[in-house]
């Protein structure tokens, strides 16, 4: 009987190109393209002529990545950001090559390109990376430890706000029947306020309820959890400073910048959380457009809470304050803009706070005020 030798040549094949493919590694700086899929990744390594090497597919896995790259010389690996790009970033790092990871909003020669899949996506990548890395607009992700805390953040967000839907939810069945929910926090909901109502309102929502009472438990478990975290991170308490910023909101924007000195100044932070107007002029046309939203939105939304706390009636007054109340005028569309526009400078001042390690004085300007005028004063008497 004939042995069928063709598995056996194609491995041997196979073996040899990777040989082949290692020892071009170590004679030259190679550059590699990485599209990420959930499942698995396309891969495109050029040579430092530009010319296609290897292409192919392997798991998107830790197998899958060092069976590509871990006996590879040092090379270039670019890619795009997204679900899986913090961990691979890492690991591929660890393998001693050079990472970039691409930001994905700016690299519009592969998001809007009308020829589009992953082989195309990769070979780009490993092109703009060998011309020029600057072309990918790269990012910097966290560190390892930064990630796990913020998720651990992430996951209580999740929690409030299915908690959020449910309790609506709950509101808005009870009401064609007759009854209302008394108004109340969040952590108050629970079967006892079904006191009273109807037994069809009761049999209705019940179910709803004691799951509300159940996510209040597991919000509380996080909120303990996230108290310890916070405990890591004495720069919390310059942070917290700051009236509106508590310790949820200063933890989140530690985890979430990681390190103040990605920024040269404080005020590149705005930008950063997508806090500034995006712009789109042409000639004499220039229309006031919405802010640009490209940084995280957990956090924007936690500097929001805060600026709203600082436009209250009862709030404390504030250099913060007095300049919020005062570009809010009247109108309510005055009002949001006024209360984003206090959120990017409260993005400014906390990361000032941190890099300075001053203590805040909430009437710094309007002491300053004080004394330039009295100075002027002096000068003229």
């Amino acid at each position: 009987m004939k042995k069928n030798t063709t598995g056996t040549k194609t491995r041997k094949a196979q073996v040899k190109a990777k040989q082949q493919l290692r020892k071009r590694a170590a004679a030259e700086r190679l550059t590699i393209g990485l599209d990420l899929g959930d499942r698995t990744f396309h891969y495109c390594i050029l040579d430092e002529a530009g010319e296609v090497v290897s292409e192919g597919t392997r798991p998107t896995s830790r197998a899958g990545l060092s069976s590509l790259l871990q006996k590879m010389a040092p090379s270039r690996v670019a890619m795009e950001v997204g679900t899986h790009s913090p961990w691979i970033s890492q690991h591929v790092s660890r393998m001693g090559h050079e990472v970039i990871v691409a930001n994905a909003r700016r690299v519009k020669l592969i998001s809007e390109s009308i020829q589009k899949n992953d082989r195309i996506d990769a070979r780009t990548l490993a092109r703009l990376a060998r011309v020029d890395p600057k072309l990918l607009a790269p990012i910097q992700h966290r560190g390892e430890k930064a990630q796990q805390d913020l998720a651990v953040i992430r996951a209580r967000a999740g929690l409030v706000e299915a908690r959020t839907k449910l309790i609506n939810t709950v509101r808005g069945l009870v009401k064609p029947m007759g009854e209302r929910l008394k108004k109340c926090d969040a952590e108050q909901v629970g079967e006892g306020m079904l006191e009273g109502m109807s037994e069809a309102a009761r049999r209705t929502v019940g179910s709803l309820m004691r799951c509300i009472e159940k996510v209040n438990e597991e919000v509380g478990k996080y909120d303990e959890q996230i108290e310890e975290i916070g405990k890591e991170y004495g720069e919390l308490k310059l942070l917290t400073q700051v009236h509106g910023v508590g310790m949820l909101t200063a933890l989140t924007y530690l985890l979430t910048i990681d390190d103040a000195n990605r920024f040269v100044h404080s005020r590149d932070v705005g930008p950063y959380l997508g806090l500034r107007p995006r712009q789109k002029e042409s000639g004499q046309s220039r229309p006031e457009l919405g802010i640009s939203k490209a940084g995280d939105r957990l956090l924007r939304s936690y500097l929001v809470q805060a600026a709203h706390c600082n436009l209250r009636k009862n709030a404390p007054e504030s250099d913060l304050r007095t300049w919020g109340t005062n570009k809010a005028g009247t109108g309510k569309r005055a009002k949001r803009r006024a209360v984003v526009a206090m959120a990017r400078k409260l993005g400014v001042l906390l990361h000032r706070l941190w890099v300075t390690g001053e203590v805040y004085d909430p009437h710094y300007n309007l002491k300053a005020e004080e004394q330039r005028t009295a100075k002027k004063a002096k000068q003229a008497a």
